[in-house]
């Protein structure tokens, strides 16, 4: 089945706009693995493209430039194969005088290097030779250089941050993220796949919106069958994913896991202290780097409280198939045939869904605002924990909207197979959340409570004066543009 290019809208005004623009680009494209990233590039500079090359994992120098020289060769060369430059600098020296060789184009000529933290080896030279090449011919020529690579934080640090020859070079960077609810929903009916909204739900909670994993989905199927098929049989794609995802990104991957790990025991969140003491990691330098690589590439997220200390911050386990990994697969091998199907209706799973639509709802925010009608309201969104001390009790709040028009929104988050309906106690519970939040933070906003919940509200006499706003798993699925 051919793959179509859904979303990425902004995306691909930003390649095209490097396309029109009358100077040389160079264009950063980071993002996770398996997000997209090469895709996208490929599909709107096809066209273009005059060279390519994608590094080799965990190859030696002498590999990687034999790696380099017959792609060189497939592009740019002749019938004869040049022998491997000893160096990146003869290479980068050999790619310049083929590129000279070829004639010229009224439009511009698209360079693309693929993974460039897998061609960067250790002590191999690259970064040096590709600024060099960058700053004494490409950036005279009328060419696009675009590089690309999964470790997003490597990425910003030895490139985009760069202090030597490539500092503040980058013309033009694309962050991507994984597909958000609507843009899933799009690319499965563009694989011809019609399901409804709740099944994509249960989808997402167990693969994210990685374009990747969602292309194993399967016609006339529901999202049990396919979630088993695609992470419990033994043909399974995502049967091992986790134990390579890790260690094709980061060096000393096991501190990334052990972080990982950790933030998935906790559903609402681990401030810094508190991670690592639970995760037994050191209290320094090299942690800050691990949360930080781990921040760039979006499997983690970071919640400033509402009024709160910075050091209050709480760290959450952003992605779904990491978090559905270390519930339902890990240590439970082998898979005996309808395993997931059995275990997704447990109530075991009914409680970890209320946590995974938890995740969902802090990954659509702009959606959420659409639908509140706040869009284009400044709003600060936040966490909320207070401990109870001397007999006052505690309080956390998952979401709260801070706006600039002196209201909050208190959203409370409900996962349910059916229309909700507010007893006395869930009621209650709201209540005294409403006025621990307003003592704890001497707040002088309003507040209004939200119901996010899957298909709606039964009004009833606990609901009514208490709920504002009721927003469904449609408001999800909204499409929004950027917030600037």
């Amino acid at each position: 089945m051919e793959n179509i290019l859904v979303g990425r809208k902004r995306e691909q005004e930003i390649l095209k706009e490097a396309l029109t623009s009358r100077e040389p680009e160079l264009v950063a494209v980071i993002g996770r693995r398996r997000v997209g990233k090469t895709f996208l590039v490929r599909t709107v500079y096809d066209p273009y493209m005059a060279f390519e090359v994608t590094g080799l994992q965990n190859a030696t120098q002498k590999k990687q430039l034999e790696h380099f020289t017959f792609w060189l060769d497939s592009w740019l060369g002749t019938h004869e194969q040049d022998a491997a430059p000893e160096n990146w600098l003869a290479a980068f020296q050999l790619l310049i005088r083929k590129l000279e060789r070829q004639p010229e184009r009224a439009e511009k000529r698209v360079l693309f290097f693929d993974e460039l933290p897998w061609l960067d080896s250790r002590k191999s030279g690259f970064l040096e030779a590709f600024g060099m090449f960058w700053n004494s011919w490409a950036s005279r020529k009328n060419v696009i250089v675009v590089i690309c690579g999964s470790a997003a934080s490597w990425m910003i640090r030895r490139v985009v941050d760069n202090k030597g020859g490539l500092h503040n070079r980058i013309t033009r960077r694309i962050h991507l993220q994984p597909f958000s609810l609507y843009e899933t929903e799009t690319y499965l009916n563009s694989r011809n796949i019609k399901t409804d909204r709740y099944q994509i739900l249960h989808l997402y909670m167990a693969l994210g919106g990685i374009p990747h994993y969602l292309k194993e989905v399967r016609p006339g199927l529901s999202a049990a069958q396919n979630i088993e098929q695609i992470c419990f049989s033994p043909q399974g794609l995502l049967r091992e994913e986790f134990t390579r995802l890790y260690p094709a990104l980061f060096e000393n991957s096991d501190s990334h896991v052990a972080i990982i790990r950790t933030l998935a025991s906790s559903k609402q969140g681990l401030s810094r202290k508190e991670l690592i003491s639970l995760s037994k990691l050191p209290d320094g330098g090299s942690t800050n780097r691990y949360l930080d690589e781990l921040l760039h590439s979006g499997f983690i997220t970071i919640w400033f409280p509402l009024n709160g200390k910075k050091k209050e911050a709480l760290f959450r386990l952003n992605d779904e198939f990491s978090l559905f990994y270390l519930q339902f697969m890990e240590n439970r091998q082998p898979y005996g045939p309808g395993y997931w199907n059995n275990l997704s209706q447990t109530q075991q799973y009914a409680s970890w869904s209320g946590y995974a639509f938890e995740n969902i709802c802090l990954n659509h925010i702009a959606q959420i605002k659409k639908s509140l009608g706040i869009f284009g309201v400044y709003t600060q969104a936040g966490s909320f924990r207070k401990t109870g001390k001397g007999g006052q009790p505690g309080v956390q709040i998952d979401l709260l909207l801070d706006r600039n028009d002196n209201i909050v929104n208190l959203c409370e988050l409900k996962f349910y197979k059916d229309r909700f309906s507010l007893d006395a106690a869930v009621a209650q519970q709201l209540r005294q959340k409403v006025a621990l939040f307003q003592t704890y933070s001497k707040t002088r906003k309003m507040v209004l409570v939200n119901l996010i919940t899957t298909y709606g509200l039964i009004p009833n006499e606990h609901s009514i004066g208490l709920v504002d706003k009721t927003i469904t798993m449609d408001a999800l699925f909204l499409p929004v543009e950027e917030e600037y």
